[in-house]
């Protein structure tokens, strides 16, 4: 047994011996084509999650067709101008695409928003590296009170920075999605942002961001309800879809750091179905599409039992809609 409880909301390298405790499971309808719509790969000082790295996790027995490469902070140039320094990412992460068609078929890159009308130079210099690949753009906007929770964005309430928005109406002539990674308590922020921006194809991240340890720990039904009247006043929004995953560290609904062995995919829907149940209920199949985000789920799960899971909790979706939700959603939002 592993000697401390989950860092939640951390990210830290996943226990290869714990994982292996779970048998890999067979695929559950493995011929069901799947356009992973988030992952990460990076380069940190302790923890390399690069091409083979991934490609040893969706070597499986599901059928990964696409994948969407989400900005990890990682990989920046090392001199320039700061504003273009996250392009030297979409330069790493497109060359790896062209080692596996699987991998990256869609680059969803950094850029900071804030910049106004000058992010111009710095959207086109990440598209010029992508290669056709760039098909959005996730500037952070999480940000709570609480320490052990934190926040991605550089300050509150991002969205509503004037600043911000400026940058953010260059991406529409793009046609370019924006990834919009907020936690249940900023909903509200959301819908504001979708509202004054309806020629924009937003991505909702991780379920709307629930929360289930810090300061909102032992709190499940009163999160669950504020997080369901802000999702379903966000669904109001033809131009928002979601993106169904990325669970484990923020919801925690269980305690990897404490688990004997990895939970089967049995028990991940369980507890997982209440929220991914609830998205698509509001949001339809046409406008909810299934992520892993790995390598961050790696550390409570194996990426063959995540695809598992899911497909248990879409088990009463009709053929049509199970193709939405695996991978037609995500290739018509992101363009792919």
């Amino acid at each position: 047994m592993q000697a401390r409880r989950a860092a939640f909301g951390r990210i830290s390298r996943p226990d290869e011996a714990w994982l292996a405790q779970l048998k890999p499971e067979a695929a559950i309808d493995p011929d069901l084509p799947i356009l992973d719509a988030q992952h990460h790969l990076w380069r940190k000082p302790d923890w390399t999650y690069g091409l083979p790295e991934f490609q040893a996790d969706i070597t499986c027995s599901h059928q990964v067709v696409g994948t969407v490469f989400i900005e990890a902070h990682s990989q920046w140039l090392e001199d320039g101008p700061e504003a273009l320094r996250p392009v030297g990412e979409t330069m790493a992460v497109a060359r790896a695409a062209t080692e596996d068609p699987r991998v990256a078929t869609g680059i969803v890159a950094y850029t900071d928003l804030t910049l106004g009308d000058r992010v111009a130079e710095v959207l086109e210099a990440h598209r010029a590296a992508a290669g056709g690949r760039l098909c959005g753009i996730r500037q952070q906007a999480t940000w709570d009170e609480d320490p052990a929770i934190g926040h991605g964005a550089p300050c509150p309430q991002l969205l509503r920075r004037d600043d911000f928005r400026s940058g953010l109406a260059r991406l529409a002539p793009l046609d370019l999605a924006f990834d919009l990674w907020v936690f249940h308590h900023q909903l509200a922020e959301a819908a504001e942002i979708a509202q004054a921006f309806p020629q924009i194809r937003f991505v909702l991240g991780h379920c709307g961001g629930p929360l289930g340890y810090g300061r909102h720990a032992d709190r499940r039904p009163e999160v669950f309800a504020a997080w369901h009247a802000g999702m379903a006043e966000l669904a109001r929004c033809p131009n928002v879809a979601v993106k169904l995953g990325g669970l484990t560290m923020r919801l925690a609904a269980f305690d990897y750091g404490v688990m004997e062995a990895p939970p089967p995919s049995e028990e991940l829907a369980r507890l997982w179905a209440p929220v991914i149940e609830t998205c698509v209920t509001l949001f339809g199949a046409e406008r909810c599409m299934f992520e892993s985000n790995f390598p961050v789920e790696k550390m409570g799960v194996g990426y063959g039992t995540l695809w598992n899971a899911f497909k248990r909790i879409a088990q009463g979706a009709s053929e049509t809609e199970k193709r939405a939700l695996f991978a037609g959603t995500a290739k018509r939002i992101y363009r792919l």
